[in-house]
């Protein structure tokens, strides 16, 4: 009887044991979950992706804009920062060996998004130039025309509804500020070019610095990865343009404990609430995500 006992306790003993250890298992898995540098809803192990890739780098710089696109040997730069993140800007896009961009997009006039501009247009051979048709008077604005005269080239200001290519990305230009009055003296932001990228079955959103106006003022698809407007404030972002996009990945630029208290908390809890999977510059540094048109990879700097 005693020898069928300490089995039966062992067998217990041993069941406890199995259960508690994928219990801690659960909860390191759960933690790097929520905390892990490479996961989200639609990541996937570096082994998995397959064939061509495209990647688009989220510059950290702060309390401000810059992302990289790449693909096939071609390039596009949206936004460049502020004014001291010129320097930033240029070498992190050399360190990446690119001597050339096809397209440079300064989504509207704002100093945090065209301040170092100028110095990647002097550093770079650029092929085209994208800006809103608006004009302002600051030295920022003034800076990166002189540079695009100093280089021979000229503005183009895109149309709603037109495409365009950066190696195998197919791009569209969803939204961009046609000059008015409210854009040129209320809101700068109502004037930022908004794009979409496309590669294969997957999405991204560059948004600028959008308002709920922009938002609304067209319907929307699903996106897969969401550059989060104007840094995560309250004034983008609404409930019913999450609705249309359903983004898997957020990815909010910002600077570490700015003054504006960006991202906004309600703007966060939308992101969460709809299931986005969410990283910001100020947490992770600077961002890449990769992608083979099915899959895609997030990776973080920290």
């Amino acid at each position: 009887m005693k020898r069928k006992s300490n089995k039966k306790s062992q067998s217990i003993i041993g069941t406890i044991i199995t259960i508690l250890i994928l219990v801690i298992l659960g909860i390191i898995e759960g933690f790097a979950g929520a905390n892990g540098n490479n996961v989200s809803n639609n990541s996937v192990e570096q082994s998995e992706l397959t064939g061509d890739t495209i990647k688009v780098y989220y510059f950290d710089v702060g309390q401000a804009d810059s992302i990289l696109l790449t693909s096939n040997n071609e390039a596009m730069l949206i936004d460049a920062g502020n004014n001291d993140d010129g320097d930033l800007v240029v070498n992190n896009i050399k360190n990446l060996g690119i001597t050339k961009l096809k397209y440079v997009v300064g989504t509207h006039p704002h100093e945090d998004h065209i301040g170092g501009m100028d110095d990647v247009i002097k550093n770079f051979d650029i092929e085209n130039v994208y800006m809103p048709k608006i004009q302002t008077n600051t030295k920022t604005f003034e800076d990166v025309l002189d540079a695009i005269a100093d280089k021979g080239l000229k503005i183009t200001a895109p149309q709603q509804g037109s495409t365009f290519k950066v190696g195998d990305i197919e791009c569209e230009v969803m939204l961009c500020g046609s000059g008015t009055e409210k854009e040129q003296k209320s809101n700068l932001n109502l004037s930022s070019i908004v794009i979409k990228a496309t590669y294969g079955e997957k999405s991204f959103l560059f948004t600028g610095d959008e308002e709920t106006e922009n938002e609304e003022s067209r319907n929307w698809e699903k996106i897969n990865v969401l550059k989060v407007g104007h840094h995560g404030s309250n004034t983008s972002t609404s409930q019913d343009f999450l609705n249309q996009i359903k983004p898997d990945i957020a990815i909010i630029s910002v600077g570490k404990n700015n003054k504006y208290g960006h991202p906004n908390k309600k703007t966060l809890d939308k992101l969460n609430n709809i299931g986005a999977r969410i990283y910001r510059t100020d947490e992770s540094g600077t961002i890449t995500v990769t992608s083979d048109g099915k899959n895609i990879l997030v990776q973080t700097e920290k």
